[in-house]
């Protein structure tokens, strides 16, 4: 099925079943041993609801309520969510990763602060209170970036008697400042010793903090990490050993999750995974929605082209006619599978090109209230 915009959802529906969104493919054919994650059918909840906001539509809100459900059977007995079932539906987790928990809260809240039927409403919001003393015990740290996220986007939609839920994203945010501050050296301004995987949610997550708590020293943690990533994921045409010049005079080159990006390391530059492009998209576009700053809208772009073709191998990873991705770059050459996280990648940044444009509609005016008050 295709909305407008150029959006397609064809592959996402290819890769979904009665059960949920199954993980992996081989090539564009869903790989059925693979078997299902939660975090990668919180994803497809959050982008469905997302667009359903949009558009309302009944196949659409068929689509909310399969990756919903599947979040409802996640919930452990104890606490927290499972993350991994199996095809022959067996849970194979005792109990579910960090990020599975930041994830799957982040896709509750986004439907708990939408115009969704009540029912749609009540259950993300009893599956939200039900896992707080999980996600008061996160540790990861990119679990606790989306926590703030998802209080972010409840507080944005005036979303009320959810105050644990505030204490908990403050207290992450001020643990994302500590680790930044024990972590950080004068060549070095990051939140871990290393860069690893969706490494933009982190100064993400500090951009929404600086809003939400403006008091606490959230902002400038923000600006400074958020431009050392873009610093370090930038490539300048032709510095990288191929002629980009015809494309772009830069372009985004994300760490590669091959040897990751120590300290003192030369980072590596392959695998190149969706989850970068995306993640450091999202991060852009919040932060040129606070401020309206050129360099985060081109930052935005970059990571967006990487999808397209402005990229370190020249390849088009996006199939815009079905909604389907290549699973990353490889020094090879591209990976031809089309899984879940990297269809979901290309379809939240596609959301968010649709986005970008009412942000800067807003800016706009702003401006022009300035101008003649």
């Amino acid at each position: 099925m295709h909305i407008d915009d150029g959006i397609s959802l064809d592959h996402l529906d290819r890769m979904t079943d009665s059960t949920g969104l199954i993980q992996h493919a081989i090539y564009c054919v869903p790989r059925r041993e693979s078997g299902y994650t939660t975090d990668d059918n919180a994803r497809a909840l959050r982008v469905c609801t997302r667009l359903w906001r949009q558009q309302p539509e009944r196949y659409m809100l068929n689509r909310v309520a399969c990756y919903l459900s599947f979040l409802e059977h996640a919930r452990c007995p104890v606490r927290g969510f499972h993350n991994f079932l199996s095809y022959q539906r067996s849970w194979l987790d005792a109990s579910g990763t960090g990020d599975c928990q930041g994830q799957a809260v982040l896709a509750l809240a986004e439907v708990l602060g939408s115009s969704l039927p009540d029912g749609y409403r009540w259950l993300a919001r009893e599956l939200i209170e039900a896992v707080l003393p999980a996600l008061a015990d996160l540790r990861s740290l990119r679990a606790q970036a989306y926590v703030i996220q998802a209080w972010a986007h409840l507080q944005a939609a005036e979303v009320s008697q959810l105050e644990t839920l505030e204490t908990i994203a403050r207290s992450a945010a001020q643990r994302l400042v500590d680790c930044y501050h024990r972590s950080k050296r004068p060549d070095w301004p990051w939140f871990e010793s290393r860069m690893t995987y969706a490494n933009a949610v982190l100064p993400h997550a500090m951009f929404i903090a600086a809003k939400c708590w403006p008091e606490e020293d959230f902002l400038d943690v923000a600006k400074d990490s958020f431009a050392f990533l873009d610093r370090t994921t930038t490539e300048r045409s032709g510095s990288g050993g191929n002629d980009l010049s015809s494309q772009a005079e830069s372009f985004f080159w994300p760490v590669g999750n091959s040897d990751w990006y120590s300290n003192g390391e030369a980072k590596s530059p392959y695998d190149q995974q969706p989850v970068e492009a995306v993640t450091m998209a999202d991060a852009a576009l919040a932060a040129f929605g606070m401020f309206g700053e050129a360099s985060y809208r081109i930052a935005f772009h970059r990571a967006h082209a990487w999808f397209h073709g402005q990229n370190s191998l020249c390849q088009t990873l996006a199939d815009v006619r079905c909604g389907a991705c290549c699973d990353g770059l490889q020094a090879s050459g591209l990976n031809h599978n089309q899984g879940a996280e990297s269809t979901l990648a290309h379809l939240w940044t596609q959301v968010l090109h649709r986005e970008l444009s009412v942000v800067r509609r807003q800016l706009s005016g702003v401006s022009r209230q300035l101008a003649n008050p």
